[in-house]
């Protein structure tokens, strides 16, 4: 028998064990359409889902579910090595059909963030709350994605700055309780509509205990913005599985401070201050690039702190810049990504102090 100390020994050093192999982050995948006759850019064929998932398993991925996943990170708990969660946008019938049956296959916990007025009108292409009823069976989960998937910081015209909240408190509230009168519950999850919100809607939803998600790229840990989680698209242009490979290996760049000067782009350059942990990183291989334009101008203005430019102003719409930074190993990136929007004047976009 062993002695209590070579017990106390050995269970310590299995402890270290088991802690050594545990995750402080989580990547989270984001899908729309799995189908071949679905628009591209948003979406993959079931073939190309099915070799997400084979790489999954063979890499040995633990897929968790999404919201018991990020209440561990905020928790401070630890996560399966390898972990990643499984998300898809809006209400498709072809999540049900083309992707459903290979999640199920390897019991594989899933989110689908629903606009509800496709499914409440019946439409052909969306999915059925029996559907979801289906899902939920075998690990599904449904949240929150408005009702008619809205530009949410778009004001209609003549819209004051209050009926505009009201209306987008609506949006949030009204697929909040169909949720739950229908599938009898709510994960009080939400994926803001093309990506896009802003310090308002960000409060709205932390008022209601709501977790956020957007459409930049970049891992989710507990320094993240919880009404502003990012995830990896992976559809359509980014659907090719050796760029995904990359991502999925991903780790949140660690950082104390990020500077972005808000939500909306102006006719100049954009930039991002970002303020780095002590630690031991590769500083000198990191890296930013912005849409469109290729690589960002890196000022650093002390040893931990950067401030990364565009080359010139983006135009109208969504534009982001992405940093990147290889770890000490060589075999994993630290990820940050962050958005902006260029508004044009007919757009009529809430204003950057709503």
């Amino acid at each position: 028998m062993l002695s209590k100390v070579r017990y106390g020994i050995l269970m310590g050093a299995l402890s270290a064990s088991l802690l050594a192999q545990a995750q402080d982050y989580l990547p989270i995948l984001q899908y729309h359409h799995v189908s071949a006759t679905t628009p591209r850019s948003t979406s993959l064929t079931e073939a190309e889902f099915t070799e997400h998932m084979n790489y999954l398993e063979s890499a040995g991925f633990e897929v968790v579910g999404l919201r018991t996943a990020l209440d561990k990170l905020r928790l401070g708990e630890a996560l399966p090595d390898k972990a990643v969660a499984i998300t898809f946008d809006d209400s498709y019938r072809d999540i049900y059909s083309g992707a459903f049956p290979i999640l199920s296959e390897r019991d594989y916990p899933f989110t689908v963030f629903i606009n509800s007025e496709p499914v409440e009108e019946l439409r052909g292409n969306a999915l059925t709350w029996e559907q979801m009823k289906e899902m939920e069976q075998a690990g599904g989960v449904f949240a929150n994605h408005t009702i008619n998937h809205p530009y949410m910081l778009r004001k209609e015209e003549g819209e004051s700055d209050e009926a505009w909240l009201s209306r987008m408190e609506n949006e949030v509230d009204y697929v909040e309780n169909l949720l739950t009168a229908e599938l009898g519950h709510s994960p009080k999850m939400l994926a803001y509509p093309y990506g896009e919100s802003n310090i308002t809607l960000r409060n709205m939803l932390k008022e209601r205990e709501i977790v956020g998600f957007g459409q930049q790229s970049g891992v989710v840990s507990a320094d993240s913005d919880f009404q502003n989680l990012p995830r990896f698209p992976a559809s359509g242009a980014y659907a090719k599985l050796s760029t995904l490979k990359t991502k999925l290996n991903s780790k949140p760049m660690p950082l104390i401070s990020e500077k972005t000067g808000g939500d909306f782009a102006t006719d100049k350059p954009v930039s991002i201050n970002l303020t780095f942990k002590q630690g031991e990183y590769r500083l000198k291989d990191l890296a930013c690039y912005i849409s469109g334009q290729g690589k960002a101008t890196l000022e650093w203005v002390s040893d931990t702190e950067v401030i990364a430019t565009a080359s010139k102003a983006f135009n109208t719409g969504r534009g982001r810049i992405n940093c990147t930074m290889p770890d000490n190993s060589g075999r994993q990136y630290y990820w940050y990504s962050n958005v902006w929007i260029r508004t044009s004047a007919e757009q009529g976009y809430i204003s950057e102090k709503s």
